[in-house]
């Protein structure tokens, strides 16, 4: 029996950004290419979209008519575009005229934390759900404990890794490792360390890029 190609792929992504469950979901359909001939390791870092974004939130509709220029009925084709390619994809946006977008830092804290208990990537698909879809606040501490929960971790550590915020230094050197090395958007995904795809690409192209990995290490 060959022995499985390990191969790491890091996700730098933001918790409210709808491209990279979208980008997410599409790598998830390319590795089905690949079933039994590698073995992912994956890495969700750290990438805040608006660090700035104060703690009661903002509208998005109004926030991207601030940060991009749209107009309401360009924001809602957005929307609604965003809306079908969920569908296709198996994941429900539920975008109302009330959406609002949030601050990350305390979503990014809790991820880091959950990955050295082995839980990140459940978390960080239970959190995208809670925002996307439930339409709650991933900067709500309550609301963070509970995904915590329901991904099998210690709610009160949760609690308490949120409040004393023990890994904030670490989650922001973590994302500047990540600009310094030239990335300024999300998704990013990065194969085996080298390979940067940039943008929730089809799974095609993630497919080819898997691929190239492979025959590279031959």
């Amino acid at each position: 029996m060959s022995k499985l190609r390990n191969i790491r792929i890091d996700i730098v992504s933001d918790v409210v950004c709808p491209w990279c469950i979208i980008g997410y979901r599409r790598l998830e359909e390319a590795l089905g290419a690949f079933e039994g001939k590698i073995n992912v390791e994956l890495y969700w870092q750290p990438f805040q979209i608006n660090p700035d974004m104060p703690s009661e939130g903002e509208n998005l509709g109004e926030h991207l008519t601030k940060k991009y220029g749209l107009t309401s009925e360009q924001s809602q084709a957005n929307r609604e575009n965003l809306i079908q390619i969920g569908e296709s994809l198996g994941f429900t946006f539920n975008f109302t005229p009330e959406f609002k977008i949030y601050n990350t830092f305390k979503a990014h804290q809790l991820l880091h934390w959950a990955a050295k208990q082995g839980r990140q990537h459940a978390l960080k698909l239970a959190l995208f759900n809670a925002y996307f879809t439930e339409q709650k606040d991933p900067s709500d501490i309550e609301l963070l404990v509970m995904a915590a929960m329901q991904v099998g971790l210690d709610g009160e550590e949760a609690r308490a890794v949120l409040t004393d915020e023990r890994f904030a230094d670490d989650v922001k050197m973590n994302q500047q490792t990540w600009t310094n090395s030239g990335i300024q958007s999300v998704p990013s995904i990065v194969l085996d360390q080298k390979y940067l795809i940039s943008g929730a690409q089809d799974p095609e192209t993630f497919i080819q890029s898997i691929q190239q990995v492979l025959n590279d290490a031959r």
